[in-house]
């Protein structure tokens, strides 16, 4: 049985949560989020917490328990106060721009990639002089971060030889040594 799931979730006082046919809807001051809870699983939501517990003890329902624990925190943590992604282009002539929602990447390809982003998201780049490029992602929901966090990073991984490429701020990449001659 799932130690994480059976863990009530607090739930603060600017926070609302609702139940509707198996949809838990969250309510911040940072914004609104929803998620469809699939499987044999009561919610009951008290004024202070919510609780998962388990209809039937079957494999498929234990494996969900915990996970939809998760979700909601997360939810709930991020209406609250947000989360945040920092990436850094690393590479000679790398280069990202801001324009509203739309980010300008030139990673060294032959065309700028030009990507539009949710407007969940809150975009900034730094350019700084003598400092690789940095681009921070903000928003609320955590799920919808990490995809456009990783489809960015995709772009151009981070390569062993050289180390050029996009990665997370503190991300290790381990350095090939690359042929030596004998």
């Amino acid at each position: 049985m799932s130690r994480i799931g059976n863990i009530p979730v607090l739930i603060p006082n600017n926070v609302f949560v609702k139940k509707q046919n198996q949809i838990i809807y969250i309510n911040g001051p940072l914004g609104e989020l929803s998620q469809k809870i699939i499987g044999d699983i009561n919610i009951k939501i008290n004024t202070n917490y919510i609780i998962l517990k388990l209809k039937y003890n079957d494999k498929k329902n234990r494996a969900l328990h915990g996970l939809y624990r998760m979700l909601i925190f997360n939810m709930i943590k991020g209406v609250l106060n947000g989360f945040k992604k920092k990436l850094e282009l690393i590479g000679i002539g790398f280069k990202a721009n801001k324009n509203g929602q739309i980010l300008d990447l030139n990673i060294g390809y032959s065309h700028n990639i030009i990507i539009k982003l949710p407007k969940e998201i809150i975009l900034e780049v730094k350019m700084e002089k003598n400092k690789n490029p940095k681009i921070i992602l903000k928003s609320y929901d955590k799920q919808l971060l990490g995809i456009v966090a990783a489809k960015i990073r995709s772009l151009r991984k981070p390569e062993p030889y050289k180390g050029k490429g996009i990665r997370y701020i503190n991300e290790y990449v381990r350095n090939k040594i690359g042929k030596s001659a004998k």
